[in-house]
């Protein structure tokens, strides 16, 4: 029968005032009559196996299984590419380089409803406006600290007229902090520079939309 705390107490107690020699040993073995004691039988040490594990020790199989593991690539098409001479292809959904469209007029797509620069996580967007004499708005400012930005694509996904985009551009290293604060006209040529991969790109992935 299951053994409760009290009656374990109660039976050390016992063997305490009988002068058990080892109240110890009695506790371990209440203890022990509490679980279910389960037998898990060790495999044995035949002469064969002891002969199987010698053999891999002395003989170093592991060793030369290993060494025919990395032949057996030399003959296989490698995984790697020779960048930047050699490229691979991008996703249709590459966040790359941040670019403006422009209207067909010429004029840049921005109302200044400002999503990009509230949803961005990071802060990295700045836009500013001013108004018109129809009383519409017209963007004199949108500035993107790349250094801050982690491509997210919350910019991209939260524009009501296909402003903003991430492009495929994925080579635009500087060599100082200042080249990577991008402003209203860099948006801009980056949009015309791009404007038919970026057309491209969005007709493939437009039927997953």
């Amino acid at each position: 029968r299951c053994l409760t705390t009290p009656m374990l107490l109660r039976a050390l107690a016992q063997a305490a005032n009988a002068g058990h020699p080892s109240g110890r040993s009695l506790h371990s073995s209440a203890v022990a009559a509490t679980y279910k004691s389960v037998n898990v039988q060790e495999s044995e040490m035949d002469m064969r196996s002891v002969t199987d594990r010698a053999a891999r020790t002395l003989l170093w199989t592991e060793l030369f299984r290993g060494l025919g593991m990395t032949l057996s690539y030399l003959s296989r098409e490698p995984a790697t590419i020779h960048y930047p001479f050699e490229k691979g292809p991008l996703s249709p959904r590459f966040h790359g380089e941040h670019a403006l469209h422009r209207y067909p007029s010429g004029e840049g797509r921005c109302v200044t409803c400002k999503l990009c620069e509230v949803i961005c996580p990071t802060q990295a967007i700045t836009i500013e406006a001013e108004p018109r004499a129809d009383g519409s708005r017209r963007t004199t400012r949108y500035d993107i600290d790349m250094t801050k930005c982690i491509y997210c694509g919350f910019c991209q996904e939260a524009r009501p007229v296909d402003a903003i985009v991430e492009g495929p551009n994925i080579e635009f290293s500087t060599e100082t902090h200042e080249e990577l604060l991008y402003n209203k006209e860099k948006l801009l040529n980056n949009g015309d520079k791009w404007e038919a991969e970026i057309a491209a790109n969005t007709q493939a992935d437009c039927l997953y939309r």
